[in-house]
Order: C-alpha cells, then sequence, then structure tokens
C-alpha cells in the first residue's frame, strides 16, 4: 500500500525525494502518513481538496478487502 501511494503521489509534486509514507497499525485501523515538501502540500490537496480526495479513493479501494480500516493523512 506504501508503493501504491507513493507511485500515485511522485508524479504530482515537483520534490518526487521529499515524499514519504510511514505506516501506523492499531487494533481495527491502518493509517497512512504522507509527507511531502512544504511548497509540494498544495498540488497533493488540490483545489478545494479534490487531489486529496482521488487519491483517498483509490487507497481505500485497494485496502477494501482488508479487515482493517484504512486511512490516509496528508501532513
Amino acid at each position: 500500500m506504501k508503493a501504491l501511494i507513493e507511485t500515485i503521489v511522485r508524479p504530482l509534486v515537483d520534490h518526487p525525494d521529499d515524499v514519504a509514507v510511514t505506516e501506523q497499525e492499531e487494533e481495527r485501523k491502518l493509517t497512512y502518513h504522507l509527507s511531502v515538501h512544504k511548497d509540494d502540500v498544495g498540488k497533493v490537496i488540490g483545489r478545494h481538496g479534490r487531489v486529496a480526495k482521488a487519491i483517498r479513493t483509490v487507497v481505500y479501494a485497494a485496502g477494501s478487502n482488508s479487515k482493517k480500516r484504512i486511512y490516509l493523512d496528508i501532513m
């Protein structure tokens, strides 16, 4: 899942080397924290959050067969 998130986000940003995804696992949920360069935050979020919503939709669909709930936080 980390590779999927990085594959989606790296082409969108100007600083692809600063893209980092960390995973935090709890009993019933799995949280991915996406960190990008401060100049690229707007590109990842998009106008009115459309890009962020699209990324989350793809990640949630890819993890739909998992028994844990998946969350994506953009930092």
